[in-house]
């Protein structure tokens, strides 16, 4: 981990068979350009790719870089006494499908704990967060001496975090005591069981979770908060154990407000990349 430079991207399109063709003509030009636009702000372009007809849309992409030993911090590393520091807000599964349910139906089950006001505010923190890169957090990692990491995805903070452990060079544990949540998403949670509180909820282009000594984590926090303009949070520690990761028993929610989507072309590839389009979808004049 650590990396921040790129050589190359070849992406992968899949254009969906559930979309007519003007829907087609509207929602790829805009997933395109939103692709591109992340790929110039991370310093490389794309260089080829596919695309195949699929069912539902798919994007993604390969990138690759040649790196010196010194680009890349082994994510083996951790020690005793450090923290646990993460980039980015959790909840982007909760904020996604509760925004797609006003269109869809099924935002009733939850309506008594959110106002449909507050589903688009906190997809629009989500969007933001999802569309922002982890190239400046790598970078730091350098800087203030960062240990190991991971990013946190598929298997959720809790997931990733016993994945990270389990790879440790030292015998210790990690225990988190904090979970930074988009608003309004752990009522979400308590109706339609993701298990973010549970720390097993999927987040889709989340944070970084990284081992960083006690000393270069508050530097580490206040530097990426102000190149980035969104805050990262302290949310535990590495302690003696047997490689393993776990919640504590007090650990506690934490509800945060950051920015909301940006207005530039890859917002709009963002919302029409995740929203159903099952159902009527309104599209710009072009």
């Amino acid at each position: 981990m650590g990396v921040s430079e790129c050589d190359n991207v070849l992406m992968l399109l899949a254009l969906s068979l559930e979309m007519t063709k003007q829907q087609r003509n509207v929602v790829t030009p805009l997933v395109m350009e939103g692709f591109r636009d992340l790929c110039l702000e991370a310093g490389t372009t794309v260089n080829g790719g596919q695309t195949v007809l699929n069912p539902w849309l798919i994007v993604g992409g390969v990138a690759s870089y040649v790196a010196k030993d010194s680009d890349f911090i082994e994510p083996t590393g951790a020690q005793l006494g450090d923290v646990l520091v993460l980039t980015k807000p959790l909840g982007t599964q909760p904020a996604v499908n509760a925004h797609q349910w006003l269109h869809t139906g099924g935002f009733d089950r939850i309506a008594q704990d959110l106002t449909p006001e507050d589903a688009i505010k906190a997809y629009k923190m989500a969007m933001h967060s999802m569309s922002r890169l982890n190239r400046t957090a790598a970078r730091l990692m350098h800087k203030y001496n960062a240990h190991g990491s991971t990013d946190v995805t598929g298997f959720g903070i809790l997931g990733h975090a016993k994945n990270l452990a389990e790879a440790q060079l030292a015998d210790v544990d990690f225990e988190i005591d904090t979970l930074p949540c988009f608003p309004k998403m752990v009522e979400v949670n308590s109706k339609f069981n993701f298990k973010l509180t549970e720390g097993f909820s999927a987040e889709t282009s989340g944070g970084l979770l990284i081992a960083i000594p006690q000393d270069q984590a508050e530097g580490f926090c206040t530097e990426i908060e102000a190149i980035d303009g969104v805050p990262a949070w302290i949310i535990g520690r590495v302690v003696d154990g047997t490689k393993t990761a776990r919640l504590t028993e007090d650990c506690k929610v934490m509800e945060v407000v950051t920015p909301e989507v940006r207005s530039s072309r890859y917002a709009p590839m963002v919302m029409f990349g995740l929203l159903s389009l099952r159902g009527p979808v309104k599209f710009p004049s072009r």
